[in-house]
C-alpha cells in the first residue's frame, strides 16, 4: 500500500496528495495539472510526447494506484512517477518543477532512510529470536539423545527438532548475509515469457473466484524480463533456481494483480522449474516436499522429461 505526503506550494495556494510507492512519487493527470496550472489536455498532450519519443518507457513512468475521491470511493487511476513529473514541468516551463523536484527528494531520502531503520530493528529483534530459539531447539536435541530415546516418536521428535533448527540456521545465516548458494543446476534452458506467463494464470482462474488473476499495471511483465537481465555482458541471475527464486519474489513484490498474487508467483516457480526439467532429482524424487500451489498443474507447466 502506497503512502501519502502533502505537498504545498510556497504561497500555499496549491495543496497535493502525493504517493510515495516503488521508492518515488507519483501524480495523477489532474494533479499535474494543478500543480503546473495548466488544462488536463495539455498535460495528457506533453505525457504522449514523452513516451512515443522514447524519453521515458511507459512501463517506468506509469502505475495504476488507488485514489479517494471526493465521494469517498477507492477508484484505481494512472499515476506518473517523478521522472515524468519533471518532464512535463520543464515543457510547460513551470517553476514549480524545479521546487516540486527538490521537495520530493528531500521527502524521498527521508522516507527510504526511515524505511531502512524500521527494518534493520525488525532483523535484529527477529535474528535475537532465531537464536534463542535455536539454543532451545539445540538443548532438546541434547536431551533427547542423552536420554537414548530409540522409541519410533522419539526418532520422529528427534528428526522435526534437527531438520527445524536446520531451516532456522539457514534464516539466521541470510539475515546476517553468511548464507552461500550451493548446488545449482546452472544455465538457462527454457525461458517463460509474458504470454506463456499469463496463459498459465488465465489457466488457474477457473479455480478462485473473485478478482483474481486481474492484472492491475505492467508489474507482472516486469517480474518476467528482470530475471533475464545483464549487465556487462553478465546475466544478473545466472542460474535457473536464481531466475526461478527470484521470479518468485518479483512476482510477489510487484503485486501487480488485483487478487492472488502469492499463488500465482508459487505457481509459475514451480512451472519455471518443471520447463527446465529440475522441478525433480534424476532419481525421480521431489526437490521440494510441500504440495504443488491449488492451480498449478504439471500438465500445464510441461512435464519434465528425465
Amino acid at each position: 500500500m502506497s503512502d501519502v505526503a502533502i505537498y504545498q506550494t510556497a504561497d500555499g495556494a496549491t495543496s497535493l496528495q502525493v504517493q510515495l510507492n516503488q521508492e518515488t512519487v507519483w501524480l495523477t493527470q489532474a494533479q499535474l495539472a494543478k500543480l503546473f496550472e495548466v488544462k488536463i489536455p495539455a498535460v495528457n498532450k506533453h505525457l504522449k510526447n514523452i513516451i512515443t519519443s522514447g524519453e521515458l518507457t511507459e512501463d517506468a513512468v506509469i502505475s495504476i494506484l488507488e485514489t479517494t475521491a471526493a465521494d469517498g470511493k477507492e477508484y484505481k487511476t494512472r499515476h506518473y512517477s517523478l521522472d515524468a513529473i519533471i518532464a512535463v514541468g520543464y515543457r510547460v516551463n513551470s517553476i514549480q518543477a524545479t521546487r516540486f523536484r527538490q521537495w520530493a527528494t528531500r521527502i524521498l531520502r527521508s522516507h527510504i532512510v526511515n524505511g531502512y531503520t524500521v527494518n534493520e530493528q525488525r532483523l535484529r529483534e527477529e535474528s535475537a529470536k532465531l537464536r534463542e530459539m535455536l539454543q532451545t531447539m539445540e538443548l532438546l536435541a541434547r536431551t533427547l539423545t542423552s536420554h537414548e530415546l530409540v522409541t519410533a516418536t522419539g526418532k520422529d521428535v528427534l528428526a522435526v527438532i534437527t531438520d527445524y533448527a536446520y531451516a532456522l540456521t539457514l534464516l539466521d545465516r541470510y539475515d546476517h548475509g553468511t548464507l552461500t548458494i550451493e548446488g545449482l543446476s546452472g544455465e538457462l534452458h527454457y525461458a517463460i515469457d509474458y504470454d506463456e506467463g499469463i496463459a498459465i494464470v488465465a489457466g488457474m482462474k477457473g479455480k478462485f473466484d473473485g478478482l483474481f488473476g486481474f492484472e492491475k499495471d505492467q508489474g507482472f511483465k516486469s517480474a518476467l524480463s528482470t530475471i533475464y537481465q545483464t549487465f556487462d555482458g553478465k546475466e544478473l541471475y545466472p542460474s535457473v533456481e536464481e531466475k526461478a527464486a527470484n521470479l518468485l519474489y518479483f512476482i510477489v513484490k510487484n503485486h501487480a494483480f488485483s487478487d492472488g498474487n502469492k499463488r500465482i508467483a508459487a505457481a509459475l516457480f514451480i512451472c519455471f522449474l518443471a520447463r527446465n526439467n529440475i522441478l525433480y532429482r534424476p532419481d525421480g524424487g521431489k526437490r521440494f516436499g510441500q504440495q504443488r500451489p491449488s492451480g498449478a498443474h504439471l500438465t500445464d507447466c510441461g512435464k519434465p522429461t528425465r
